[in-house]
């Protein structure tokens, strides 16, 4: 069985339904994917890497990854740490803004619980994913520990997958975020990267750009989305050009990009081409933007992967 591993943070999603009624889920980028993944190709192992606290919410969480499918053998628990939080608005285009409590979170004291055990377990997959969220979380004097463990599972033969994903707001400074996001380029196998995301980071303005710039990494396999635009792949030396075709009902685009992430991994983990890959993850993204919330609900995903 094909084991995947998704490094980075849960947390707590509150959405208004109306004035005095909050929805209470559980989402967040890695995890977000890894859920989307399993749903797609339940024979591959995805497996959450996190801190949770010992709490009533952090007991929930970890109930809502088993009942997910998702490995739990590297979900840790710290003694007095709680997991974070967020609230979600979204306006009638779908677009979303968010209001985060996540500074003293679980999630950031993850590293704290390496060990030669955990490596080892790690080191049992095929692939490691992580995010620029997940980076920005690591608290800052645990990010040496972090990169000679991605090191050791390069050397032990484990892809090591990352998504840009940048926001500002987690990190001290765009210098910063840039030095972590050049170690992570450097250590890449596969990398995900939005437009916007490098765009805010590096200025550049198209998929060609964002191509340009990665140039300069020996990266095997670039997978850059453009909103709803296209996906421009570049694997093997092979150039692609993938056409997406835009959804008219967009509710909340909340999560458009982790599902496709997800996909995508578990359609090549899978062996599926870089088209197919590339269709079903767009499918899937188009599924979830049309439905309020992170998480789709899973007889509504399921059936709507099924009919497209």
């Amino acid at each position: 069985m094909k084991k995947i591993f998704f490094l980075g943070e849960c947390m707590l999603e509150l959405r208004a339904i109306d004035e005095s009624t909050l929805n209470q889920s559980f989402a967040g980028d890695v995890y977000n994917s890894a859920v989307y993944l399993k749903r797609c190709f339940n024979s591959i192992n995805s497996a959450i890497v996190t801190a949770l606290g010992t709490d009533a919410i952090s007991q929930k969480m970890r109930h809502c990854f088993v009942q997910e499918q998702l490995g739990t053998q590297l979900v840790f628990a710290h003694s007095d740490k709680v997991p974070g939080v967020y609230y979600i608005e979204t306006d009638d285009q779908g677009e979303r803004s968010f209001t985060y409590w996540r500074n003293d979170s679980a999630a950031r004291k993850v590293i704290d619980f390496y060990n030669p055990t955990v490596i080892d377990e790690l080191a049992s997959g095929d692939m490691l994913f992580f995010s620029g969220i997940s980076l920005a979380v690591i608290e800052p004097d645990t990010r040496a520990i972090f990169w000679q463990s991605i090191h050791t599972l390069k050397a032990a033969g484990v892809k090591v997958v990352f998504d840009p994903n940048y926001r500002a707001r987690l990190w001290q400074s765009v210098e910063e975020t840039k030095q972590q996001y050049a170690l992570a380029f450097q250590c890449a196998d596969i990398t995900l990267p939005g437009v916007e995301d490098l765009h805010a980071l590096y200025g550049v303005d198209s998929v060609e750009d964002v191509l340009a710039h990665l140039s300069d990494y020996d990266i095997n396999e670039v997978v850059i989305k453009n909103g709803p635009e296209s996906v421009l792949t570049m694997v093997d030396g092979q150039l692609q050009r993938h056409t997406i075709t835009p959804v008219d009902n967009v509710v909340d685009t909340t999560s458009a990009g982790d599902a496709f992430n997800g996909v995508y991994l578990g359609a090549r983990l899978s062996g599926l081409p870089v088209c197919e890959a590339v269709s079903k993850a767009a499918k899937a993204a188009a599924v979830v933007i049309q439905q309020p919330g992170a998480i789709t609900a899973k007889a509504v995903f399921n059936q709507a992967m099924a009919d497209s």
